[in-house]
């Protein structure tokens, strides 16, 4: 079918609809015409050029951004690696295939190094974490919170479906309460309500606090996603494996949880989208991620009002992350359905 052919069928096959083709063509040349005059002529871009430093690190230390360019070597090389893994770009099936067991040591070893060339100690100056603003505060609370809630909801999820009845009532309480609560009422009561629980000597940071907001938050919504999973896996399979000697833990580990997770992809990849969106809300509770940091440059008297240039760029540092864990979600589907086996 040419283009012509598919123009007339689909948008010109009659008066109505031609007419409707018509008038949408003249609103969205309008409404272009618009963005395309504000952005060229009265946006002030130069908010984002003067406070792009802001944007990405906030207010880390001038003298010390070697150690953030440190962190984007090693993150870049990891995850480069990690693609060319899954996407067969660049490393022969073969190099893959012994490189796969070692990425996710690779990576839970380069968290400790990068934790430490952000907060120094043991020979590096030290820098505190009121100072981890931006988007450096941003990916950083994301990965803790998306890397802690995921076993924690996996664990949920069987607990939810467990023969134990204490184990199961208690998977029960915690996902339905945790699921009544509102986000930012758990990182107030994180916030606020924690330190209360402590004794008096223990004091935890702020970054902690929120994190352990998050982590509660998500873990909840994380064990209802993998139990849709679970109980997608037919009864025979575990059945056929205890036939054959298997032991519940090798059950679960070897032959239910795989395919579940498999089939539950794209739910996983969405929930880890919405919980590195809802990293704007920490601005509320007084850390100054991506969101927050945006306040403070609208606070500046020569950006003042300047709140649709700030908050489109804001938008678009969200859109392509978001994207791009889109994308390595379907290119993580794609690759296991063509190797069921992995």
């Amino acid at each position: 079918m040419t283009k012509l052919t598919w123009l007339r069928k689909n948008l010109f096959n009659n008066w109505y609809n031609s007419l409707l083709t018509v008038l949408s063509l003249i609103f969205l040349f309008w409404v272009t015409k618009g963005i395309l005059t504000w952005a060229i002529t009265q946006a002030q871009w130069q908010v984002i050029q003067v406070n792009l430093h802001l944007f990405l690190v906030g207010r880390f230390p001038k003298t010390l951004y070697w150690r953030v360019w440190i962190i984007l070597a090693i993150v870049t090389t990891l995850g480069v690696i990690t693609w060319s893994v899954f996407t067969g770009f660049l490393i022969s099936q073969k190099l893959s295939k012994l490189i796969t067991p070692w990425i996710s040591l690779v990576w839970l070893l380069s968290f400790p190094i990068i934790l430490w060339l952000l907060g120094g100690g043991f020979g590096l100056e030290s820098v505190s974490t009121n100072l981890w603003n931006g988007l450096l505060l941003t990916l950083l609370m994301a990965t803790i919170s998306i890397v802690l809630s995921f076993p924690i909801g996996v664990l949920l999820a069987l607990g939810r479906t467990s023969n134990l009845p204490v184990v199961r009532w208690f998977s029960i309480l915690y996902i339905e309460i945790i699921r009544g609560v509102p986000l930012i009422g758990l990182l107030f009561l994180a916030q606020f309500m924690l330190p209360l629980f402590l004794p008096t000597n223990l004091r935890l940071d702020r970054l902690l606090r929120g994190i352990a907001g998050l982590v509660l938050f998500s873990a909840a919504y994380m064990a209802e996603n993998v139990r849709g999973g679970l109980q997608s896996i037919p009864r025979g399979q575990i059945e056929a494996a205890k036939a054959l000697g298997f032991n519940t833990p090798l059950v679960v580990i070897l032959i239910i949880l795989p395919q579940a997770l498999r089939a539950v992809i794209p739910v996983i990849f969405g929930q880890f989208i919405g919980l590195f969106k809802d990293t704007s809300l920490l601005s509320l509770v007084g850390l100054v991620e991506l969101t927050g940091i945006a306040r403070s440059i609208l606070a500046q008297p020569q950006f003042l009002g300047r709140y649709a240039e700030v908050y489109i760029f804001i938008g678009f540092i969200y859109w392509v992350f978001c994207y791009s864990m889109s994308l390595a979600s379907r290119k993580l589907e794609k690759q296991l359905s063509n190797n069921p086996s992995s």
